[in-house]
């Protein structure tokens, strides 16, 4: 293990106090004696990222300060949040996160790469300033440390120049609501004085803070990983063919840390080579919004193997989400296709229609009764539409998110998205048509769906309302009995 090094850049400058400023330098004053708005411990909390963050915690730590330094988090407390180690036990693990040796960008040696887990016995200054939450400080690198730099790897330079020149060393816990969860460590050489126990208070003032950065952003990356793992759990099959149906979706979440929303969409076969979808819409963001999607998701997915028809579906779902906190006024349109009889059963409670477009036509939405929101126990008087599809067609399910504006009304949003879709169509079909081909009745089993539904995500109005954009797009082809 290294303590690997990046800049220092004046640690004291992380707070307004005195007791931060390094030997020479003057306190920084509240009127502006000081300057150091662009010091890199600045950043240290801007990022919700362990990696940048730990990036960050080197870089204010470097050349000025120190020679090398490196970030070492708990590995069990970067997988569950359990800090703090005890002192009887045998060894500890820590991952390393962040180094830097000399003044480069921070990476290090090959072997000393980023992510490695190593095992630091209990008699080791590491596993000590775990343990008792307090900083090691050396004159030389201890046994353990030096065997592990010289047999790191090829020979390299910065290695060799810690090993010959560290005179010296010193390891600070990062504590967090007083449990170790990690350390920093650092060296220094002949060109830099000796580290004294005032350097040691300054590295864990830096430390403490770099430890509510750090936690913050295991946080966020463990609810971001939650969410995208439920968000993939959701993505119903897409690029395959059910029975007379293939199929295509896009999504696209409000806002640039959006992972999960209230936008449901899901395709499933059904008994009798008949395929079911549905696109749906629960009101509002976030996790209560998210939790809502799951359940009518759900729901949907388990009525539709009851095989009852769609009118009754819709109508125990809407019984459903009356009992749901934060269901109710949801949205849906749920299709069923049957190939073999080639009709196209459509469904909505307060959604925007589909849009159909056949292989001649331009896309038209469905005439449909839009019935109320899920949730207001009216579905029981929402009216189905059948559609007969004699050749292959293409229907658009989406979310409102695609056709909202904030200057116009939804129908010229609607009309819009349908001009997009004839628009990429045209597109692809030229892509798709061989060489000395004429202009023809579109085939569309040679039209690859997904670049479609890309398309119509990316063709949303500029002035669109900040919500979550979903399509999903399908191929219906009449089958033979």
């Amino acid at each position: 293990m290294v303590p690997d090094g990046v800049g220092w850049c004046r640690t004291a400058r992380i707070c307004l106090v005195s007791a931060l400023c390094l030997p020479g330098e003057g306190a920084t004053t509240l009127n502006g004696a000081h300057d150091h708005s662009g010091d890199p411990a600045d950043v240290i909390g801007s990022a919700l990222d362990l990696h940048e963050t730990g990036n960050h915690v080197v870089h204010s730590l470097g050349p000025d300060f120190c020679d090398a330094v490196s970030v070492y988090l708990l590995e069990r407390w970067v997988a569950d949040g359990s800090g703090g180690t005890s002192a009887e036990a045998p060894q500890v693990e820590a991952r390393r996160l962040a180094l830097r040796v000399g003044a480069g960008l921070p990476a290090g040696p090959d072997g000393l790469p980023i992510d490695q887990v190593l095992v630091f016995p209990r008699d080791t200054p590491y596993a000590r300033a775990l343990s008792t939450g307090n900083a090691q400080l050396l004159d030389a690198f201890d046994p353990h440390t030096t065997d592990r730099l010289a047999g790191s790897g090829p020979a390299d330079t910065r290695i060799d120049d810690l090993l010959r020149t560290t005179t010296s060393f010193v390891v600070v816990p990062l504590l967090l609501k007083g449990e170790a969860i990690g350390f920093v460590a650092a060296t220094r050489g002949p060109r830099l004085p000796l580290f004294t126990r005032p350097d040691t208070d300054r590295i864990a003032l830096l430390a403490a803070r770099a430890a509510v950065a750090l936690d913050n952003a295991r946080r966020y990356e463990h609810e971001r990983r939650t969410a995208l793992a439920i968000r993939r759990s959701l993505v119903p099959v897409t690029g395959l063919a059910f029975d007379g149906c293939r199929v295509a979706h896009g999504y696209r979440p409000a806002g640039r840390d959006g992972i999960i929303g209230g936008d449901w969409y899901d395709v499933f076969p059904r008994p009798g080579r008949r395929t079911g979808l549905i696109v749906g819409d629960a009101m509002g963001h976030g996790p209560e919004a998210a939790v809502a999607m799951i359940q009518l998701r759900m729901a949907a997915r388990t009525l539709a193997g009851l095989d009852i028809p769609p009118g009754e579906l819709l109508r125990r779902l809407d019984d459903l989400a009356a009992e749901t906190p934060g269901a109710s006024f949801a949205t849906c349109t749920y299709v069923e296709w049957d190939a073999e009889l080639h009709t196209c059963t459509v469904i909505g409670a307060g959604h925007p229609p589909a849009l159909v477009r056949r292989s001649d036509e331009p896309a038209r939405p469905v005439t449909l009764d839009p019935g109320l929101p899920l949730g207001l126990l009216s579905a029981a008087h929402a009216e189905p539409t059948v559609l007969k599809i004699d050749r292959p067609t293409l229907l658009l399910l989406y979310s409102d998110g695609v056709v909202e504006t904030r200057h116009s009304d939804i129908d010229t949003g609607i009309e819009q998205l349908g001009r997009a879709l004839d628009t990429a169509l045209a597109g692809e079909l030229e892509r798709t048509r061989g060489p000395g081909e004429e202009d023809g009745p579109a085939d569309l089993s040679r039209v690859d769906l997904q670049p479609l539904c890309d398309a119509l995500i990316l063709a949303a109005p500029i002035d669109a309302t900040c919500d979550d954009r979903t399509v999903l797009l399908a191929e219906l082809t009449p089958l033979r009995p």
